[in-house]
């Protein structure tokens, strides 16, 4: 897979569409996409050069976010089907904050190549959604995280 074609964040509603990383309304954001790749879930994004830490390596800071909305996308990917619903049929997808978010980097990530974000569904419980995440830079996993989804509260909705 080298891009996400149907990514539920084209479905959250405008208004809680304005995140740094997967907001597709801001522009000046990485816009990261989060879609089904059969039973896991996946983002592909390819760091820009200003994204690095050293020369030859993408800065942490950036993985981070990646994981971080790579895993609230997942929550929602699984909350949208546990409702019977694809992102393609193309209705609001339920929206989540993160709750926690742990990032363990194994090795330096190389600057120049997709990074890809894959996603295991954890557990529910309730309002929270547990995903697993990895990171792989071609095909070396470079960092695995953890993200605690927490569905958003109906105060925060239209």
């Amino acid at each position: 897979m080298d891009q996400v074609t149907h990514a539920i964040q084209d479905y959250y509603p405008e208004d809680f569409a304005h995140c740094f990383g997967c907001g597709r309304m801001n522009e000046q954001g990485h816009q990261f996409r989060t879609g089904w790749d059969g039973d896991k879930t996946v983002t592909i994004y390819s760091p820009k050069e200003e994204h690095k830490a050293i020369p030859g390596f993408v800065y942490g800071g950036l993985i981070a976010s990646l994981v971080d909305c790579h895993g609230t996308g997942s929550a929602a990917l699984v909350k949208h089907r546990d409702n019977g619903l694809e992102p393609e049929d193309a209705e609001d997808a339920p929206r989540f904050v993160t709750g926690s978010l742990a990032v363990k980097y194994l090795k330096p990530t190389p600057q120049g190549v997709p990074l890809r974000a894959v996603g295991r569904h954890e557990k529910t419980e309730g309002k929270k959604i547990t995903i697993k995440v990895d990171v792989y830079a071609e095909d070396a996993l470079v960092v695995t995280g953890e993200v605690t989804a927490v569905e958003m509260p109906d105060t925060f909705k239209k």
